[in-house]
Formats: structure tokens, C-alpha cells, sequence
């Protein structure tokens, strides 16, 4: 079955078609960063009117990348929450729309879920149960995922999520949107002797995060120097550290909480250099295998749906005439996925690591 999957649920309008046997044969993005930039953040109106924009051009060109035609799509999957309400109504509409037309079952996503589940682009064989870090702009999180379809929330972020972070202290050393990845450029040229940041809530019991305190101090950090391109440079390294830091402890907190030796992480902070090294550490201290999806594969993206999509087209789940998408939706709401012929098989490049010995798709 060729599933089509639809991602519209923020600022990037994904589209990729994937099959449980083939993998994915096709995948297309278009970014709306340049729009947004000038405000220094994603405008939902304009998000909204973009992806009506972009998404018949990039149906098209996945359609064709992969040789196929409409008539041979089997399924559609679309993003129906959580994000920004009018660009996940255009993404739901447009593949709601197009199933019907079809005659074939359309199924709505969970953003996160797709996210959580990327690593399996590359990872196939990858079983449950593991522990998941999702870093995103709008989600911190850490989850137990017990079976596909079963999660449980662990600890999540009481104020910003670490994306928001990110892009705020970017706004703060002047690198405009998105900051994610300019902090991480600026970070480099950093020296990493001059400032230290705390690591938020370490000190304490459980495994929620905060994020606020941290950029009040950076806050109040620049303020006290002359504010010259090589004190941004070494502020933007200590945040870059305090945040992978963090990250990391809560995540060594929960592997030795849950007794959990596979660990994924993913989200679009997941693309951070210096945070999968970080990852890759705790590993190896752990002893537990880490999952890390390709870095085109850690942002926003059409793949990740069609591919949560086919799960649950393949466990029986389909959509009734109404088209729905929701701002908030949590991942406990989910049905499980429950595969008779057990999950999709198929051939990948992705690379898992076991303590210190890298291990080429090989769970």
C-alpha cells in the first residue's frame, strides 16, 4: 500500500510517499522561513495561505519522483495536530479531500507521533519498548513508549520548550529566525572557559524541564558585557552547553528510572550537533542503544507522517466524513497501533549506536 503523507502543522509544508515493504520512495519540502523572517517568528496567517500555495506543486513533484500516479496511492495520511490551527486545516482539508475523491482512507496524525516515530524511516526493525526524547519548538518531553500507540509521559517542560529557547536567546545575541540553527553556527566560534549557565531542575528530584530561569540569565549575562561579536560567541557556547547538559541528565534519569535500553530522540533540536554527541555519551555510559533519525529526517517532514500514517492504516484506523484538526492533542489520547503481520520491514541506511561501537541499521 503507497501512503501519502501531508505536513502542514507549522511553517514547513512536507509531502512524501511511503510503502511498508519499499520504504519511502519520495519526499518534498518547502520552508517558509524567508516569509516569516522579517517578523522574527512564524505569522499563523501567513503560514496558512503558504502551504495552500505550496502543497498541489510539491503533491505533484513527489507523485512523480516516485513514478507513481494518484490512482495508485493506497491511503492518506495528514497532520491533524497539534500546531497551528489554520495550517493543520489546510493539510487535513487537502488530504481529507483527496481520499474522499479517491475512494480510499484517509487517517489523521499526531505531529508528535511522527516525530517519535521517525527514527523507523531508518531503524525498521526497531521494537518497542524504548525511551523517547522529543525536543521541538513547541514540545520538551520525555516518553515511555510501551507498545506502538502506547505512550506515557515521563516529564516535559513547565514554561518554554527548548526550540522556543533556542530561538529566543538567538533573538537576544541579534541572529534573527530561526535561531536554532545560527546559535549553533555562533556557538562554534565560542570559547568554552568563559561562562557557565546552570542546568535547570537537576538538583532536584523528577524529570520535567524549565527553560525560563536559563534565559533570564543570559539576559542579564549580556547585558553586563560590551555585547561585540566574541562575547555573543561565548555566551551562545555556555547556553548551547547548559541545554545538551540538561538534556542529557534528565534523560540519564530516565533510563535508570524506567530500566529502558533503547533510547530515540527526535524533534527538530534533535538536529543540534553538539546534543546528539551529548546523546551519544549517555549511551555509552548506559550501555543502551541510541537511535537517532537523519538530520533532514529531525525537522518538520511529510516522511514522518506517511510513514505514522501507514502504521494506522495498516492497524485498521480510518477517518469518518468530518475533518478535524486540533491545536492540543496529547499523546495518551492516541489509539494503540495493533499490526497483525507485525511492523514494516524494509531495507535502510540509518546507523544506531551501542555504548561505543557504531552499528550500521542493526537494532
Amino acid at each position: 500500500m503507497y501512503v501519502l503523507g501531508i505536513e502542514t502543522s507549522c511553517d514547513e509544508t512536507g509531502v512524501a510517499i511511503y510503502h511498508p515493504q519499499k520504504g519511502l520512495l519520495a519526499h518534498k519540502l518547502y520552508s517558509q522561513v524567508k516569509l516569516h523572517a522579517p517578523y522574527g517568528g512564524v505569522v499563523p496567517e501567513i503560514a496558512a495561505r503558504d502551504h495552500i500555495r505550496a502543497i498541489t506543486p510539491l503533491l505533484r513533484q513527489t507523485l512523480q519522483e516516485a513514478g507513481l500516479a494518484l490512482s495508485d496511492l493506497g491511503g492518506i495520511a495528514y497532520t491533524a495536530g497539534p500546531g497551528l490551527i489554520g495550517a493543520l486545516l489546510t493539510g487535513a482539508a487537502v488530504g481529507h479531500s483527496l481520499a474522499f475523491a479517491l475512494g480510499i482512507p484517509a487517517v489523521a496524525v499526531h505531529h508528535m507521533e511522527g516525530h517519535l516515530l521517525a527514527p523507523l524511516l531508518d531503524y525498521p526493525n526497531l521494537p518497542p519498548p524504548f525511551l523517547a526524547l522529543l525536543v521541538s519548538g513547541g514540545h520538551t518531553q520525555l516518553i515511555a513508549v510501551e507498545a506502538l500507540g502506547i505512550y506515557r509521559t515521563l516529564g516535559e517542560s513547565l514554561d518554554d520548550a527548548v526550540g522556543e529557547a533556542f530561538d529566543k536567546v538567538a533573538k537576544m545575541l541579534g541572529l534573527g529566525y530561526p535561531g536554532g540553527p545560527a546559535l549553533e553556527r555562533l556557538a562554534s566560534q565560542g570559547h568554552p572557559d568563559r561562562f557557565f549557565f546552570p542546568r535547570p531542575m537537576t538538583e532536584r528530584p523528577g524529570l520535567d524541564f524549565s527553560f525560563s530561569g536559563l534565559k533570564t540569565q543570559i539576559l542579564n549575562t549580556l547585558a553586563k558585557t560590551q555585547q561585540n561579536p566574541q562575547d555573543k560567541a561565548d555566551i551562545a557556547y555556555a547556553f548551547q552547553e547548559a541545554v545538551a547538559d540538561t538534556l542529557a541528565i534528565k534523560v540519564k534519569r530516565a533510563l535508570h528510572q524506567t530500566q529502558l535500553k533503547r533510547l530515540v530522540a527526535a524533534g527538530g533540536v534533535c538536529a543540534n550537533l553538539t546534543l546528539r554527541a551529548r546523546l551519544r555519551q549517555v549511551a555509552e555510559e548506559e550501555k543502551a542503544d541510541l537511535f537517532l533519525p537523519r538530520l533532514e529526517f529531525c525537522t518538520d517532514n511529510g516522511a514522518m507522517i506517511a510513514l505514522a500514517g501507514c502504521l494506522r492504516l495498516l492497524s485498521g484506523q480510518r477517518e469518518g466524513a468530518e475533518i478535524q484538526a486540533r491545536a492540543r492533542w496529547a499523546l495518551e489520547e492516541l489509539a494503540p497501533i495493533r499490526l497483525q503481520s507485525g511492523p514494516p520491514r524494509h531495507a535502510a541506511d540509518g546507523e544506531c549506536y551501542r555504548g561505543d561501537e557504531r552499528s550500521t541499521n542493526q537494532p
